[in-house]
């Protein structure tokens, strides 16, 4: 009980929520027994649809309304039953004009045909359009109180379901960010590497082509600074790093995230496309394949963020 206490509050302080929840309140006010349930999955927009009694749909705006003050994404069913435990919210009206025809025509039958008038009043009521039952009309407003204690409640407990799943995804997101700065300082620490590497393979070949003739190392020296302003990656690692950071910051804000990250999402690929086009070692490539992995992994998990 305490560790599910903790979470729910770990969860509150943060505003990644998951689009998935659900939650119910059920409740017994006057002689109505009340209940309603929420169900959520992802949408990239709010899309809400609801069941509720005709006998209650004047309830139907109001309801969407109040469960729009706290979901602004995804896609939203809601469900309200209402029963009637104690009393009745029907009424029996007798057409007295009616019976007294249909008691008069008997009657006359009677009369004309010479024969015993027995009609008794459980005969009489075989007559089943003597009777209209009507439903007592309630008091909107008092009903509508009544639904919208219960329908605050199961909001409650929805909202609270996405917040501790939306936590367990921070927390999973916030992880992969770590992969991502750890792979980003592995390359730029290979990329040095790279240049050098070829700069030696480039001499080793000249030296082998030319044999013993003198080797040009200016002419070295120019074509490892074209190689390495043609693998350069200083400028994409520290976007990406950027774009980490401010991932981070998003996460903390106040409000829905989802959509923000989407976008951030996707310049996180940008720039990994950009590295593993300017790789030329193996080793880089293979981190890249590692980086990108990672980033489509946070591009699933945000898929499901509110």
């Amino acid at each position: 009980m305490q560790t599910n206490l903790t979470a729910s509050q770990e969860a509150r302080q943060t505003a990644v929520r998951s689009m998935t929840g659900y939650g119910r309140a059920q409740k017994l006010i006057g002689n109505k027994e009340i209940t309603v349930e929420i169900r959520s999955v992802n949408h990239r927009f709010l899309e809400y649809s609801s069941r509720v009694p005709r006998a209650y749909a004047y309830l139907e705006e109001r309801l969407k309304n109040l469960v729009k003050t706290s979901v602004s994404r995804g896609k939203v069913d809601v469900s309200l039953s209402v029963q009637t435990v104690s009393g009745t919210d029907s009424q029996v009206i007798i057409n007295h004009d009616l019976a007294r025809s249909y008691l008069d025509a008997l009657k006359n039958l009677s009369e004309d045909l010479q024969i015993k008038n027995d009609v008794t009043v459980s005969q009489l009521a075989r007559f089943s359009d003597i009777f209209t039952v009507v439903r007592v009309a309630d008091d909107e407003e008092e009903v509508w109180q009544a639904v919208s204690e219960v329908a605050q409640e199961a909001v409650e407990h929805f909202v609270q379901m996405r917040e501790i799943e939306g936590l367990k995804m921070q927390q999973d997101l916030l992880y992969r960010l770590d992969l991502i700065e750890q792979m980003v300082a592995k390359v730029e620490e290979l990329s040095p590497k790279t240049v050098e590497n070829y700069t030696n393979k480039l001499h080793a070949k000249l030296e082998e082509v030319l044999q013993n003739k003198a080797v040009d190392e200016q002419r070295i020296l120019t074509e490892a600074a074209i190689f390495a302003e043609k693998i350069a990656v200083a400028e994409e690692t520290v976007r990406l790093g950027s774009h980490v950071h401010q991932f981070r910051e998003i996460l903390k804000s106040n409000e829905p995230v989802g959509r923000k990250l989407d976008f951030l999402v996707q310049e996180f690929n940008r720039e990994a496309d950009t590295i593993g086009s300017k790789a030329q070692d193996l080793e880089v490539a293979r981190v890249v394949v590692d980086l990108k992995s990672e980033i489509e992994k946070i591009r699933e998990q945000i898929q499901n963020i509110e």
